[in-house]
């Protein structure tokens, strides 16, 4: 089955899921296969109760709330995509930028960058990591590793691995693993906001949003940049 049949597949059903498990669908459902990555942008995708929570300044209840339903509805999607695809989701990954109305969900499939011969190389790849190593650094550390992935002329993704430092394994070893994303999730979009500007020099391309999301068992980090390439960022 060809690639974009698939992808409209799978965000049809998302779209209609979130629907029924939340109360009201996102206006827009963008699914992207690529590698061995199948990210999902949701856009305009807010209740007015929620909408109500963050004029109140009230955005971790949503946060908590979300948290909730997505353990309900993380399996269905799950499946249904590796019926689909045919292949196995190995890991999956969601996060919110409520201001904006967006989502993202990103399953990652069993493979690994080094064996991944369709990733396209892209301009300022080197000037991309040393940013992202400086935004690492000034929220807690010198990743052991950087890579990063051109999905299409609008998705980036990054992966960093070694980024914890000692204080955060222990928070994590004493169960405060949801403190801890709540804490890193404001820092590091923070930082990626200031470090905004940079990273739309080196990619030529308005950065619109970006998600971030952690495995801590393996210590890896992921963030995606959603572009806008017809709009230069310098």
């Amino acid at each position: 089955m060809e690639k974009d049949i698939l992808e409209k597949e799978i965000a049809g059903f998302i779209g209609r899921l979130l629907r029924d498990q939340f109360g009201r669908g996102p206006g827009g459902v963008h699914c992207t296969l690529s590698g061995l990555f199948l990210t999902v942008h949701l856009t305009s995708f807010l209740s007015p109760m929620e909408k109500s929570l963050i004029e109140r300044k009230q955005d971790i209840f949503v946060h908590k709330t979300r948290d909730l339903l997505m353990e309900k509805i993380i399996n269905e999607i799950k499946s249904f995509t590796e019926l689909t695809l045919k292949k196995e989701i190995r890991d999956f990954y969601y996060d919110w930028n409520l201001h904006l109305r967006s989502g993202m969900f990103l399953m990652v499939l069993p493979s690994s960058l080094q064996n991944d011969t369709a990733i396209p190389p892209y301009r300022n790849k080197e000037k991309v990591h040393h940013e992202i190593i400086e935004v690492s650094e000034e929220a807690q550390k010198t990743p052991q590793k950087t890579e990063s992935i051109l999905l299409n002329k609008r998705q980036l993704m990054i992966v960093r691995s070694g980024i914890l430092v000692s204080i955060e394994k222990e928070l994590i070893s004493l169960g405060f693993d949801e403190t801890l994303i709540i804490a890193k999730r404001s820092l590091e979009k923070r930082l990626l906001d200031e470090h905004r500007k940079n990273f739309e020099a080196y990619l030529h391309s308005e950065i619109t949003d970006f998600f971030v999301g952690w495995d801590f068992k393996k210590d890896i980090s992921y963030t995606l940049f959603i572009m806008n390439p017809d709009r230069n960022g310098t």
